[in-house]
């Protein structure tokens, strides 16, 4: 299988629990050694479809395969390649670091266990509290190891559901740092969180799940152009040449920093109008010393996106 290869198909996934529909035809697919990051709030389904992955609970329909086995009909198959790290440390307080990794180890009917107990602590930062009992860690050091316990029996899908919930931003970072070297080693990662730095800053692709079905999917940058709105920003050399820019783009929506000797216009993200709000400045022999186009955040994508389902609904 290769890294451009699939590794996780899912189609036409439905859940529900009581007469409530939960996931109501939810698919996508996921490559190889990739992370993807599954956005939405709370009860949108993320934990819902992570749970019928990692084989937890079964669908009511649809299908999913995970390195080729059918997460239904082949789940022993499926558990031997996957992984799961839940919204919570499943970790043993009453034992030390080293001594949980060790009893995974032997779960995992691991010869070497101990030489890969001290192989991911040494990885995930934790070698000095490896002998302390794991009462005492932080909560971003039990995440950590919650999260090297995992990865004992080298799985080949690692699933995080909200893996850094709770975590000070200190924490957070160096959970981020951990995942991203998780899948450049090749392992591929499926993330869940509400946190819309955390997708943009980690997947590959994200998906956007509102009321149980997915509402987009892509690149981070793919997602962001789904809104065609935009803002330019004008770095001038003095603030004469700002006023002039100004008098001129009365028709636009124009901030002034006078400061930072900059400008800010509001845009429909088209070419046709950055091209002539460029067109206004240089034919005027206003001299420019900056340019940056900013597209819309992530945050803005996912707001709009949400409110126009519900909209719609």
């Amino acid at each position: 299988m290769n890294q451009a290869e699939p590794i996780i198909t899912v189609s036409s996934l439905e859940k529900s629990f009581k007469g409530l529909r939960v996931l109501k035809g939810v698919g996508f697919t996921i490559n190889k050694g990739s992370i993807f990051a599954m956005l939405g709030s709370n009860g949108a389904g993320k934990t819902t479809t992570v749970k019928i992955l990692s084989t937890l609970i079964k669908p009511d329909g649809g299908k999913a395969e995970i390195c080729g086995y059918d997460v239904v009909r082949q789940s022993m198959k499926v558990c031997e390649h996957i992984s799961l790290t839940g919204q919570y440390a499943a970790v043993d307080e009453a034992l030390t670091g080293r001594e949980n990794l060790r009893m995974i180890g032997a779960l995992h009917h691991l010869p070497d266990r101990n030489e890969k107990a001290d192989e991911l602590l040494e990885a995930f930062n934790l070698v000095d509290a490896g002998g302390r009992l794991v009462s005492t860690y932080s909560g971003g050091m039990r995440r950590r190891l919650d999260l090297a316990m995992s990865l004992l029996g080298n799985p080949a899908v690692i699933f995080l559901d909200e893996p850094t919930t709770g975590l000070d931003p200190q924490s957070r970072l160096a959970m981020w740092k951990t995942i991203k070297s998780l899948a450049n080693a090749g392992t591929t990662v499926f993330l869940t969180t509400q946190y819309l730095e955390e997708a943009e800053q980690l997947a590959d692709r994200i998906a956007i799940l509102h009321d149980g079905v997915i509402v987009a999917e892509g690149t981070p940058g793919a997602l962001k152009k789904r809104i065609p709105q935009g803002t330019i920003e004008l770095t001038f050399y003095n603030e004469g040449e700002i006023e002039k820019a100004c008098d001129l783009l009365k028709e636009y929506q124009v901030n002034k920093y006078m400061e930072m000797l900059t400008i800010t216009i509001m845009t429909d993200g088209s070419v046709k109008q950055l091209t002539d709000i460029l067109n206004h400045i240089n034919n005027a022999g206003i001299s420019v010393s900056g340019f940056t186009q900013k597209l819309p955040t992530l945050e803005e994508v996912f707001l709009k996106l949400v409110n126009d389902k519900e909209e719609e609904r």
